[in-house]
């Protein structure tokens, strides 16, 4: 399995490209704002001859759904969300204007629905969907048992946590998501987040301060 990081968008927000041998591949957080970040991931596929099978996102935070139209509009693909966050696609203006965007387009609507125990599958790659609610009510990591990786969006972060002060964050609810969830998987497991460098579960069980 192969791993493409692209950082994208004022944000400094984490886009992956996941693909295989079979040059299937997923796309997680399209982060992608300005034009020339489209032009990197959309070269990046073609360049690599990839088939873009998904679209999936961790959360529906703002900076993580800037390019889901775009994939929309090159590869026909809605995003993969839970339910749980829907409501943040519709008050996606206010996101932004909160943190100093004007006139951006709105993101479409989520696609297909997906929740806890899921698997999404493309080329010889399974990913399996784990609730981690708490950053916001629906978000979710995408953990390959065959990969030893994980992808958490923003519930995780090297020797930190998502903040919890969005519409609809809980810090408990995180701690426990992130404990019962991402805790209990191998400790050799890497971690992507989705802003800021990767980490390993065991370097989060044994230094992640908010856990001491």
């Amino acid at each position: 399995m192969n791993i493409k990081t692209f950082e994208f968008n004022p944000i400094a927000e984490n886009t992956y490209v996941v693909y295989d041998e079979t040059k299937e591949c997923v796309i997680i957080d399209a982060g992608c704002f300005f034009p020339d970040e489209k032009r990197q991931l959309l070269d990046f596929i073609v360049d690599n001859d990839l088939i873009v099978k998904h679209l999936l996102n961790t959360h529906l935070h703002f900076d993580h759904v800037f390019g889901n139209k775009f994939i929309l509009d090159q590869f026909g693909l809605k995003t993969k969300a839970n339910e749980k966050d829907l409501f943040l696609l519709e008050g996606m203006p206010a996101q932004m204007r909160m943190f100093g965007f004007k006139d951006v387009e709105e993101a479409p609507e989520a696609g297909e629905l997906i929740e806890e125990n899921d698997t999404i599958e493309f080329g010889n790659q399974k990913f399996i969907v784990l609730a981690v609610p708490g950053h916001s009510p629906g978000s979710v990591a995408f953990y390959s048992i065959d990969g030893n990786c994980v992808f958490v969006g923003d519930a995780l972060f090297r020797n930190s946590i998502g903040r919890t002060d969005l519409a609809g964050g809980n810090q408990n609810q995180l701690m426990e998501a992130i404990r019962s969830r991402l805790f209990t998987l191998p400790p050799e497991t890497i971690v992507y987040p989705g802003h800021g460098p990767q980490t390993t579960i065991r370097n989060e069980v044994n230094n992640n301060p908010f856990f001491r």
